[in-house]
């Protein structure tokens, strides 16, 4: 076992070892003194072999869950080692593995994760014309991937990185050269993997994907001559196989998409609408997402955060979810009936993760059919809806009745939390396995005539046949009644208050209902693995009604949101007009308890495309600016808006350059932050983005701020230039003079 031992540290000195030995995790290398210090776990301090003295920990295997989660959480990747061979049929030593390996891109327990949030894990592959990122959550089976050119990339990155907010990235060695590199180890907090230069290449790329997922040919996913973004998602797949030692049955299909697909944010962007965080505090309250988010399923709310980052660039994919939420939006009980179904729902997707990792146990298919139990009345309720995108769900809900039939018929109600206990299939279910328990039934009947006969035998009222697991059956008498135990009694244990004792007869009963007890509990886990095996297969198909409870969720909950706070359905087209009357802040309109006044914003392509707000310091010029963002925002999501009318002409893109604030860690003054995020919006705007500026100059002096100012408007203003839809607020009045001239 030492040998063992050393050839697995050797392979996996990056991590922390949890080494199964007996009822223990023993947790090795140089940190695990330092790990086992910051978990609070007693030091053993064994020796491991003279050549080395290992730190080392002891975990109960039960519990080391909760352990490995704060491991993870401080950065530490986690390697689980444990028996590869059954004990009763290996020669010699058991052999061991390490069976996974527990990044913070590859967590799947729940209690380590965020059920609100997916977790993504990137990878970034680098060459000279080009890049490619694939990004995926183990934990639902979520794979994309994309590739853009060189020229794009710093800013493509910086934006892909903020919209998934990955846990983990894997990349390869030329990436690592790119300063784009260190400034996204400044900017975010994630674990970085390098990974070796051939992992990455197309040949291998290619056949990790098309083995992994059957087929002959990447076209049918979109892949034909995008061998950058094959080399990032094959590369990114290599090293979760590699990793989970897992085949990733869950991971059905792989989708191509580009950056054109949704509206792109950038990081200042997002930071500055304060979409899923606020700037300050960096928590969801007081962000968009904490008004919209009123989802009853775990999934649901995954999906309404990808919603608000991933807006619509097309009028007539917004109107359809629209049309589905003014529907639901009418029919107050209809919208209740799908709330009720909804929150009996568990999470189809991340269960389905863990039956995959064969990690679920019996109470993950009881939570897996009481959710699969109400999808039919789902459906029933969903049939009576008339819009086109509802009719489109109830037709492709699958109500997989099979699933439930299955697991109703195996699992009891209750099971125990370990699969290696037994007590967790259903009577019926296994004549095999009936007989066995019929036996010990029987056996514990048998223990008791044998504790009678025993009592009249000896004349001892209190003697009593117990059980432990150390030494099995054994007769419990008390000390006032020693002077009557009879001859044959063997003595096993003596106790403060009591004497143990076994004889021939009881150890020949126990071996026969102890028998029967270790083959109950050996045929219950080959049946529980069957079955776990059975609804692994059927993945696909969960996935896909997954999905679909996710989007009426999302439906129901913006449904929801627009009768609580008075929303009202936007008008949205192709044109570029943008017409607000009596527009609100959805998040400033919630903390001020309805105090807010309402404000009318009308911008278009033509005469009408920009205007300079003016006033003092809170007058309501920033809020201003952003409520219009977040409305047409709210719009492109399918999203009812917060004013009285609203007619929205889709756009491509929202800027916005709001605050001021320096970046220390870029080196980077309050000014030059300023320049630089103007400088990308002049770059990347067309004539159909909204942008939103707020006092563009005032990082440096007055008149050198106002020439700033003056300039930027003259070229947003000018069509052939840009012609953008802007709001522009500032303090240099002079501005207003280009009134007259522009």
């Amino acid at each position: 076992m030492m040998q063992q031992y050393f050839e697995i540290k050797e392979r996996y000195k990056h991590h922390l070892l949890f080494f199964r030995l007996g009822d223990f995790y023993e947790l090795f290398f140089e940190d695990a003194v330092i790990a086992s210090k910051e978990l609070e776990i007693t030091l053993t301090g064994k020796d491991w072999g003279q050549q080395e003295r290992a730190p080392m920990c002891g975990v109960p295997f039960h519990s080391a869950d909760a352990y490995i989660a704060r491991l993870v959480e401080k950065g530490y990747r986690v390697a689980i080692c444990e028996q590869i061979e059954d004990p009763k049929t290996a020669k010699g030593i058991v052999k061991r593995d390490v069976v996974r390996e527990i990044t913070a891109g590859t967590v799947t327990d729940y209690r380590m994760l965020d059920v609100t949030k997916n977790n993504y894990i990137m990878a970034i592959y680098a060459t000279k014309t080009g890049y490619g990122i694939a990004v995926c959550d183990v934990t639902t089976g979520e794979f994309q991937t994309t590739e853009f050119p060189t020229v794009l990339a710093p800013d493509c990155i910086l934006d892909e990185t903020a919209r998934f907010s990955p846990a983990e990235v894997v990349c390869n060695e030329a990436f690592l050269q790119h300063p784009i590199a260190n400034e996204m180890k400044n900017r975010f907090q994630m674990l970085w993997n390098d990974i070796d230069e051939h992992v990455f290449s197309y040949q291998t790329t290619k056949c990790t994907l098309e083995n992994h997922f059957g087929v002959s040919s990447l076209d049918g996913f979109g892949l034909a001559k995008k061998q950058i973004a094959v080399c990032a998602a094959g590369g990114l797949l290599w090293y979760l196989l590699d990793t989970q030692k897992n085949n990733l049955q869950h991971i059905t299909a792989l989708q191509y998409y580009t950056i054109g697909d949704f509206m792109p944010l950038d990081i200042a962007s997002r930071r500055n609408l304060e979409l899923t965080q606020t700037m300050r505090e960096k928590s969801k309250k007081g962000s968009l997402l904490s008004v919209l988010d009123k989802t009853k399923t775990a999934s649901g709310a995954r999906m309404s955060r990808k919603w608000l980052e991933q807006p619509l660039l097309s009028a007539a994919q917004i109107c359809k979810r629209l049309d589905a939420v003014e529907e639901l939006n009418k029919d107050l009980f209809l919208r209740e009936e799908i709330k009720e179904v909804l929150e009996s729902m568990h999470d189809f997707e991340r269960i389905m993760g863990r039956v995959v990792y064969q990690t679920a146990n019996a109470r993950d298919l009881v939570m897996l059919k009481q959710s699969a139990e109400h999808l039919p009345k789902l459906k029933r309720v969903l049939d009576r809806c008339k819009t086109p995108y509802l009719r489109e769900l109830c037709d492709t809900l699958d109500t997989l009745e099979n699933i439930y039939d299955l697991i109703a018929q195996a699992i009891v109600e209750e099971p125990p939390f370990s699969v290696r206990e037994g007590n967790m299939i259903c009577r019926g279910y296994s004549d095999e396995l009936d007989t066995y328990t019929q036996a010990k039934k029987e056996g514990t009947a048998w223990i008791n005539k044998m504790e009678e006969e025993e009592r009249e035998k000896t004349g001892i009222k209190n003697l009593k046949i117990r059980f432990n697991k150390v030494f099995g059956y054994y007769l419990e008498v008390t000390k006032s009644n020693l002077e009557e135990v009879p001859a044959n009694y063997i003595r096993k244990q003596t106790l403060a208050n009591c004497e143990r004792y076994i004889t021939t007869e009881l150890q020949d009963l126990a071996e026969l209902i102890l028998g029967s007890e270790e083959k109950i509990v050996e045929l219950e886990y080959q049946l529980f693995v069957e079955i776990r095996n059975a609804i692994a297969a059927e993945v696909e198909r969960i996935q896909k009604t997954a999905n679909i409870i996710s989007v009426v969720d999302v439906l129901q909950c913006f449904a929801e949101v627009a009768q609580q706070q008075n929303y009202t359905k936007p008008v949205v087209d192709d044109g570029d007009v943008l017409d607000i009357i009596g527009g609100r802040h959805p998040v400033v309109e919630k903390a001020v308890h309805g105090q807010f006044i309402p404000n009318d914003t009308y911008l278009n392509g033509d005469d009408t495309r920009l205007a300079i707000i003016t006033g003092p310091n809170m007058a309501g010029k920033s809020t201003y600016m952003r409520q219009t963002a977040l409305i047409v925002l709210m719009a492109q999501i399918g999203c009812f808006v917060p004013a009285e009318k609203a007619h929205i002409g889709v756009v491509d893109r929202i800027f916005t350059r709001v605050g001021a604030s320096d970046d220390l860690s870029a080196g980077q003054s309050t000014f030059m932050v300023e320049m630089t995020e103007v400088a990308n919006i002049l770059h990347h705007a067309t004539a159909r983005s909204l942008l939103i500026l707020d006092e563009i100059g005032r990082g440096t002096s007055t008149f050198d701020g106002l020439s700033i100012a003056w300039a930027v408007l003259e070229f947003i203003a000018d069509k052939k230039q840009l012609g953008a839809k802007t709001l522009f607020a500032t303090h240099y009045h002079e501005l207003s003079e280009l009134e007259g001239k522009l």
